[in-house]
């Protein structure tokens, strides 16, 4: 049987998947409709955080990692993983790009091939959505010809603790010789797999995790807008019930939530059970519209800071600190920053920032980029620390004139905290 696996998407999610399968011994097929990010990947530039320029030069040295924008190269697979983006549009979940993936691999399937989708979807795609489309393609049956899989990503960019190896990974099958398939691959790139029972078990066990963070996030933003209105601080209380040995988990406010998850997979979780069951899942559009609220909080904050010392946000400068949607990542979909920046550019403030992570083409044109350094911090009228990178050295902001900390992270006396 071949050794080569094809990895559909070179994003957070496919390009640590491919190092990895590299790593153990793979012929790795590195599939990508973006020529930019192909050509950085032959020059061995990463772009994804967790990846270095280093482990990609190795991996192309091996001669086992071929980046491609070409299906050509994906036939006689062991392995196809597809890791697609699966956006929201008008609220409703756009497939399109697993559904290209699939028709371009279905031809491509041999006998024995295993086939896994790790895109975060709704329950029943695999089974409903990719084995028809497979098995059209290749004129073959899934589940007797060819094994069909379900795996959920739970890649966490920047997380210096859990990485693809040593997160535990749910597997699942159409049937029992697929998992057997899946369960095989994994158990060969990571440390602990997670068996269940079918896949739309584990497509809705994705769909869980980052509910219940979602959740749990919409509900601390919304006691720290009531805490802030009564004078009290969220995070003494949140310290405090944090020392609750059982029954409590905590979680802190912030300027909203971002990234591809949170602020996309609750809805598709949402939006399965309205057309299947008839019903909203109230839980999940509260949460949404919370945490889409937050940016304009800040904003609201800023006004208020501003104001007390008779200034207002039109005309003003504002240094934000941090466009990415989370700490050491240079991932900006969806960032709450960015809507924060959107907001005061509206309102004519004049925008600076500091983010040595993210790709400057990710940056709207109306927002300065600026080195970190007391010149700027002196020149701004307001810093808002929004994204707490760990490259920044915040004992400078103590000279600021004022200061609106989003994070938590701060304890100078110009300091107001959300």
């Amino acid at each position: 049987m071949s050794t080569r696996v094809v990895v559909v998407g070179q994003g957070y999610v496919g390009l640590p998947l491919a190092m990895r399968a590299v790593e153990v011994g793979y012929d790795v097929v590195a599939l990508d409709v973006n020529a930019h990010r192909i050509a950085r990947l032959r020059a061995g530039s990463s772009y994804v955080d967790d990846v270095s320029d280093a482990t990609l030069r190795a991996a192309l040295q091996t001669r086992r990692f071929i980046p491609t924008t070409s299906y050509e190269e994906a036939s006689d697979f062991a392995y196809a993983v597809v890791t697609v983006p699966t956006p929201l549009r008008d609220g409703a979940p756009d497939l399109s790009f697993i559904e290209l993936a699939m028709r371009s691999i279905a031809p491509r399937i041999i006998p024995g091939s295993t086939v896994i989708l790790e895109s975060t979807t709704y329950p029943g795609t695999t089974e409903n959505l990719v084995r028809p489309i497979l098995e059209e393609g290749s004129g073959l049956r899934a589940g007797v010809d060819f094994h069909l899989g379900y795996s959920p990503e739970r890649i966490d960019p920047g997380n210096p603790r859990w990485n693809f190896t040593n997160t535990p990974k749910i597997v699942s099958g159409i049937n029992a010789t697929s998992l057997q398939m899946v369960q095989a691959f994994y158990s060969t790139l990571v440390d602990t797999v997670v068996p269940v029972s079918g896949t739309r078990e584990a497509e809705m066990a994705k769909l869980l995790e980052n509910t219940f963070r979602h959740v749990n996030i919409a509900l601390v933003n919304e006691l720290a807008i009531c805490a802030y209105h009564l004078g009290i601080s969220i995070d003494e209380v949140i310290d405090a019930a944090s020392t609750k040995p059982f029954g409590f988990m905590p979680f802190r406010p912030g300027p909203g939530v971002g990234g591809h998850c949170l602020p996309v997979d609750p809805s598709y979780l949402s939006w399965e059970v309205k057309r299947t069951v008839g019903q909203s899942l109230r839980f999940v559009e509260l949460a949404n519209d919370i945490n889409a609220h937050m940016p304009r909080h800040v904003v609201h904050r800023l006004s208020e800071m501003l104001n007390r010392r008779r200034r207002t946000l039109g005309g003003s400068r504002v240094l934000l600190l941090g466009l990415a949607y989370k700490r050491d990542s240079g991932d900006c979909r969806e960032s709450p920053a960015l809507r924060v920046a959107t907001l005061l550019h509206q309102l004519d403030a004049q925008v600076w920032a500091v983010d040595n992570h993210v790709d400057p083409t990710d940056v709207p044109p109306f927002v300065t980029l600026v080195p970190f350094d007391a010149k700027h911090i002196a020149a701004a009228d307001v810093v808002v620390l929004l994204t707490d990178h760990s490259d920044i050295d915040y004992d400078l902001l103590a000279e600021a004139p004022l200061v609106f900390d989003t994070r938590g992270r701060l304890r100078h006396a110009n300091v107001e905290r959300l």
